[in-house]
């Protein structure tokens, strides 16, 4: 049996067929033709509790097919596991804490299988691919492999963090983007925050959105973007990021249209 993924240029595929191929028929062109999304594990979690809430991750996944279809976007995915696992709870109950951040990592894996199966559901063609090898459920990371599932109008999910502890899920999303040459890194919150503030809002009443801001002022002023790490990878690769409300519906859209949405770290 031939491999589905083989390239062939001589012919076009099932995939493209169905989603790619005819879909970059929007009237203007978008502002970044291929985005690498962030997603927190806990935007998948309902509203009181842990585990996973299928009507939310179907709201996110029909949003990613909208603009898949609409604009013709290249988009790929990371997706935390705070919704299942987080690191930081084993390690504060003795846990080894390489241990604990491998936990994390399958964590991961099972919020993209979800994922994955809302946005077949949908129609949308998608690969998930993992830093930890499980082939009976996911493909290997592997970068050509995943750019050319970009180029073939698929949806790559990558989990299973970059297969290293001590690493977070932000710089798993910096690097992947960086590999994958995407325009921006588009980082959903879930909290009902719409962007980056000057402080907390849910406690402090009086901080502002910042519109923008630069890499240094978010390092040197603590804001919480995204992990440090995170954020001077991003800077040194020239990488822009919108820090935006995901659990808005159109923002994807509306950021993609370059509207002036959250805010943008460059």
């Amino acid at each position: 049996m031939s491999d589905p993924d083989q390239e062939n240029d001589g012919e076009v595929s099932i995939d493209e067929r169905t989603s790619g191929g005819q879909d970059r028929t929007a009237d203007a062109a978008p502002r970044w033709s291929r985005v690498l999304l962030k997603l927190s594990g806990e935007a998948f979690a309902p509203s009181h509790g842990a585990g996973l809430d299928m009507d939310i991750i179907r709201s996110i996944a029909q949003q990613i097919v909208d603009v898949r279809r609409d604009m013709g976007v290249d988009i790929a995915v990371v997706v935390g596991g705070g919704n299942i696992w987080r690191g930081n709870t084993g390690i504060e109950a003795g846990m080894d804490p390489a241990q604990a951040d491998y936990m994390g990592m399958l964590a991961t894996v099972i919020n993209a299988l979800a994922l994955q199966d809302l946005l077949e559901r949908l129609g949308q063609p998608t690969r998930v691919q993992t830093a930890i090898h499980m082939a009976q459920v996911a493909e290997p990371y592997i970068r050509r492999k995943a750019i050319r599932h970009l180029e073939k109008g698929r949806v790559v999910i990558f989990a299973g963090g970059t297969g290293n502890p001590f690493f977070t899920t932000d710089t798993t999303a910096a690097l992947r983007a960086a590999e994958i040459e995407a325009g921006a890194v588009l980082k959903g919150t879930h909290s009902g925050t719409a962007g980056i503030y000057t402080d907390d809002p849910r406690q402090n009443p009086e901080a502002e959105l910042l519109a923008s801001v630069t890499y240094i002022e978010v390092l040197n002023r603590g804001l919480g973007a995204m992990d440090s790490t995170a954020i001077s990878f991003c800077m040194d690769n020239n990488l822009p990021i919108v820090v935006f409300d995901l659990m808005r519906t159109g923002n994807i859209r509306s950021i993609l249209e370059g509207q002036p949405i959250g805010t943008l770290v460059s």
